[in-house]
């Protein structure tokens, strides 16, 4: 174990007992649910502890005479969770972070809640970095079918970077038919701003480009002009945008 993981029960317990904060670390070992939380723990991350032994040493907890130090726990139980240091400056009781905040959250109802409060807010971010992705992933597919088609339409001979100014033109065709400007318009009026202008897309613009890929696709295999391209993609872009923003269902996407 890293023991830059590792955290100071002891001051975390002075927030309680300013005066010996030890004693707040052995009455919060004393608790049989601590005990069943910290062998989860050492069973999740250590080896060598001493499961068996456990029974044994905790028989008795919950009851009013049963005690058992931090050293004790790290001996008898070949424990990984919890050290114990001596020293002038640093002595006391450190526990593996996760540990540590269980102690915090026993101390303190502020701190769980907080602690609460912060994993939902996580997960939200979480979820809306998942919801991106997912965007981002969907469009990726369909432009794979889009760029395939273009190639294969587009006369012999040419070099890679005419195939390149190809491809960048086909993509502005999409970006003037649905946000009505290219991307380089869109990157000059946005200087401050990182990414691309599909990157402050919504939901339900990201979702019409993607079928816009696909439709293109079609129109190139069939020989379409770009110009009348444009007018068939501005006007599908218009007419599903329209049935997006009315469909209710498009709301589980956002939530």
């Amino acid at each position: 174990m890293n023991q830059d993981e590792y955290i100071s029960l002891t001051d975390i317990a002075k927030y309680k007992n300013p005066t010996d904060p030890r004693f707040t670390v052995y009455n919060w070992l004393r608790n049989k649910e601590t005990l069943r939380f910290l062998c989860v723990w050492e069973e999740l991350n250590n080896p060598d502890f001493n499961r068996i032994e456990f029974d044994t040493v905790t028989k008795d907890a919950g009851t009013n005479a049963f005690m058992i130090t931090p050293s004790q726990w790290i001996e008898k139980l070949n424990a990984i969770g919890l050290t114990v240091s001596a020293g002038r400056y640093n002595s006391g009781v450190y526990a593996h972070q996760d540990i540590a905040f269980e102690f915090a959250s026993w101390i303190s109802a502020e701190f769980k809640l907080y602690i609460i409060k912060e994993l939902q807010r996580l997960k939200a971010v979480e979820q809306k970095e998942l919801e991106w992705s997912a965007k981002r992933e969907l469009a990726k597919v369909n432009y794979r079918i889009h760029t395939d088609a273009i190639k294969e339409n587009i006369v012999p001979n040419l070099s890679e970077k005419q195939l390149a100014f190809v491809y960048a033109n086909e993509a502005d065709v999409l970006n003037m038919a649905l946000f009505g400007k290219t991307a380089k318009e869109w990157r000059t009026e946005n200087p401050d701003k990182k990414g691309n202008i599909r990157d402050y897309a919504t939901i339900e613009q990201l979702l019409v480009i993607a079928n816009m890929e696909s439709f293109n696709a079609i129109l190139i295999e069939q020989g379409v002009p770009q110009r009348e391209r444009l007018i068939q993609l501005n006007s599908m872009a218009k007419s599903q945008l329209r049935v997006l923003e009315n469909q209710n269902t498009l709301k589980l996407l956002k939530e």
